[in-house]
């Protein structure tokens, strides 16, 4: 079989074929592929392995052209991961070999996978990170039974708190969001993504059934919120922002319950809480409390000059987080706006 390059935003059946393979995630879909194209001008090949409409093996690719920070394939921008769909490490090869030889023809510098350990295992990494999964269950009583108690507790705290949930779709629902997240990015000293960014999210994602915004609100202001995506049977806890201001109320535990409960409720089988930092403990311990499945995920970067797996990331910058906190917001949305292509 030959292996072909396809753009799933153009291709007819692509999210039957990706689903039918059971090892998908969110991010194999072709709605993803929209947002990361439109909001970013990005390229997507995917490279792939079919066989009468049958999807065999994918490795999924977004061609990333900036002047900055170079030409490259990364697999997948803005993604928390994306592990290959194969069936056994001759596949896996058989598709990286073959992007490595369109990166050379192509100007890449290197390929970055984020996923792929099984098929890897002598190659260095450029990054670790750690995922969470919870599996779900349509009795809400056996998923509590699954927290730990300090969460059991929070949760039923902000529930006393006279706090309102509001789980929609609606580009209104996506700005109120925004304004959070903004919040919530300067607190950690990033720029926040540009916001035809989740424009798109609402337009390619939300509008087609394939997430939801959850709000939780205090005497009519929204004070906590999330972003959810969900494919086939999988859901994904991709963003959470909340004001500080109300940290005491624990609204952000209110919003997590609510969008856990709607999509066990609704016959799904998994609920991922997206990467953790492995030095980030506390978040960690929160992602755990969730009665989660803890897994390592590894990031590799192949080096196309010098023909090998390198250890290092050449995407990751300085840390200016005490710098980046104290500029006014407009003008970290502008940082945002410019640098956001070129880090992905």
């Amino acid at each position: 079989m030959k292996v072909e390059i396809i753009n799933p935003t153009e291709c007819r059946g692509w999210d039957d074929m990706v689903i039918a393979t059971s090892s998908y995630s969110c991010f194999h879909s072709s709605a993803w592929a929209k947002v990361l194209c439109k909001s970013f001008r990005y390229r997507p090949l995917y490279f792939t392995l079919a066989d009468r409409g049958d999807l065999l093996a994918l490795l999924p690719m977004m061609e990333v052209r900036s002047f900055p920070t170079g030409r490259r394939g990364v697999s997948l921008t803005f993604t928390d991961y994306c592990e290959p769909i194969v069936k056994d490490r001759t596949a896996f090869h058989v598709l990286l070999e073959e992007a490595i030889a369109h990166g050379k023809k192509s100007g890449w510098r290197y390929i970055e996978l984020r996923g792929g350990q099984e098929y890897l295992p002598d190659a260095p990494t450029s990054a670790r990170y750690l995922g969470h999964k919870l599996a779900l269950t349509s009795n809400e009583q056996d998923l509590l039974s699954c927290f730990r108690g300090n969460t059991r507790w929070h949760i039923n705290k902000s529930a006393k708190e006279g706090l309102e949930i509001q789980i929609d779709t609606t580009l209104r629902s996506v700005e109120e969001f925004y304004r959070l997240h903004c919040m919530t990015r300067k607190r950690h000293g990033v720029p926040p993504q540009p916001f035809h960014f989740f424009r798109n999210i609402h337009e390619y994602i939300l509008e087609k059934n394939l997430g939801y915004v959850v709000l939780a609100s205090y005497n009519n202001t929204n004070i906590a919120g999330a972003v959810c995506f969900h494919f086939g049977n999988k859901a994904l806890y991709k963003y959470s922002a909340s004001d500080v201001k109300y940290r005491q109320l624990d609204a952000s535990n209110l919003v997590l319950w609510e969008a856990i409960k709607k999509y066990s409720l609704s016959g799904y089988s998994e609920f991922c809480f997206g990467r953790t930092g492995c030095d980030d403990e506390g978040l960690r311990k929160f992602k755990a409390g969730w009665g989660t499945t803890e897994n390592d995920i590894y990031y590799y970067r192949y080096d196309i000059g010098a023909g090998k797996f390198a250890d290092n990331d050449p995407t990751k910058i300085a840390n200016y987080a005490k710098y980046i906190e104290r500029l006014p917001d407009p003008m970290l949305r502008v940082i945002g706006q410019v640098l956001y292509r070129h880090m992905g």
